[in-house]
């Protein structure tokens, strides 16, 4: 992932104000989502070949003098403690080494609440994620960081974990030595340049050493230039044109319907499905992912894939998907999630259900109002 054009360009100054606007991003994040880690810490680390970094910049004319990019990155230094961009040199997947070791370092940190792994330019990633997998309980502790559109082999990985955007800091495009490279001035018939490898980690910790501190939340960036944003993108920047000439049309962004309070409204009746077709197909353990998302990222996921799957059945697998809750409950705004996000025995109104203490649903989930009265796009 890479910063804006506008920060690189100011050279330090730029890069002391991508900082600042860094860390105000994470702790605002923060507070919406860990309102339970007051006053966090907030440790950054950004991993990049800076000549090559600085190379692809100036090639693709994205700064005036590759200069200013080693001007952006001692301004990024010098402007907070804890926030560092440390030079790999050059090397195929030195930073994308590095990422990982530093993220399996304080995935088990107790003093770590929260990564932001910024990954989705780079498919390198989908196995540290898929390792993850393994252990629900470190799932919650990680958000994605999307600034290019996912890889493909990243796609079904997202639905797993908290995806986020800052797109005031980083690029949502790739850097293209085509287009704006100086040598076309020349009339010269250029190649496109893989751009160097770059990422950055950011941390998270209570001002106090207590157990509950706040976590490091690595964020990664290549020179593929991705940017942060505020929202969940479901891949609605796709790298592939439709070129039919009759009739074209973009498609519809993704949506979640949510009630008068906010909360999501997903529309499943369960009392319509039959209960006895209901737990025929439970029993068939089918995996959720694999016929629901595409693709099953759990090399030792011990649920069926060769399954026919009819398309009643689908429609009941989706219902049987919703009664596992999702993390981020009524607030999630994943269009493409697969989890539940109220709980399926509970009536309108009614903080209770059939289950009890035993439901795996929290209070939250229940007594949702489901009157649709807006739409969130995403």
């Amino acid at each position: 992932m890479v910063f804006q054009d506008s920060f690189l360009q100011q050279g330090e100054q730029g890069g002391k104000d991508a900082a600042n606007q860094l860390w105000a991003a994470i702790r605002d994040y923060a507070s919406r989502n860990l309102p339970n880690v007051p006053s966090p810490k907030i440790i950054a680390r950004v991993y990049a070949n800076a000549k090559g970094l600085a190379d692809a910049c100036y090639r693709a004319g994205l700064v005036e003098r590759p200069g200013l990019v080693g001007e952006f990155t001692r301004g990024f230094n010098g402007s907070r403690l804890l926030f560092d961009f440390v030079d790999v040199g050059s090397g195929k997947d030195r930073a994308d080494d590095k990422i990982a070791e530093v993220f399996k370092l304080h995935l088990y940190n107790c003093h770590c609440h929260q990564i932001f792994l910024g990954c989705s330019h780079d498919n390198g990633y989908a196995r540290l994620l898929e390792d993850t997998l393994a252990d629900r309980d470190l799932i919650g502790r990680i958000s994605l960081i999307e600034g290019t559109p996912f890889e493909q082999e990243l796609v079904p990985l997202k639905a797993s974990y908290r995806v986020t955007k800052f797109e005031e800091l980083f690029r949502t495009s790739k850097i293209d030595t085509n287009s704006h490279s100086r040598n076309n001035l020349n009339g010269t018939n250029n190649t496109s340049i893989p751009t160097p490898s770059s990422a950055s980690l950011s941390t998270i910790s209570p001002n106090a050493p207590v157990s509950n501190s706040l976590a490091r939340i690595p964020s990664n960036g290549t020179s593929t230039a991705p940017t942060w944003a505020s929202t969940t993108a479901a891949g609605a920047q796709g790298p592939f044109t439709d070129l039919t000439p009759s009739k074209p049309s973009s498609p519809a962004p993704p949506k979640v319907e949510r009630n008068k309070y906010g909360e999501r409204v997903d529309r499943l009746d369960f009392k319509t499905i039959p209960k006895d077709e209901l737990n025929r197909v439970k029993k068939l353990k089918l995996c959720n992912l694999y016929y629901l998302l595409g693709d099953c990222p759990n090399l030792s996921c011990y649920h069926t894939h060769d399954h026919k799957l009819s398309k009643n059945e689908r429609t009941i697998l989706h219902a049987v998907a919703r009664m596992t809750p999702c993390r981020f409950g009524t607030e999630c705004d994943d269009a493409g999630c697969i989890y539940g996000h109220r709980c399926p025995q509970s009536e309108v109104g009614k903080q209770d259900c059939y289950w009890g203490s035993n439901c795996r649903f929290d209070t939250a989930a229940h007594g949702i109002d489901t009157t649709i009265v807006k739409i969130t796009k995403v």
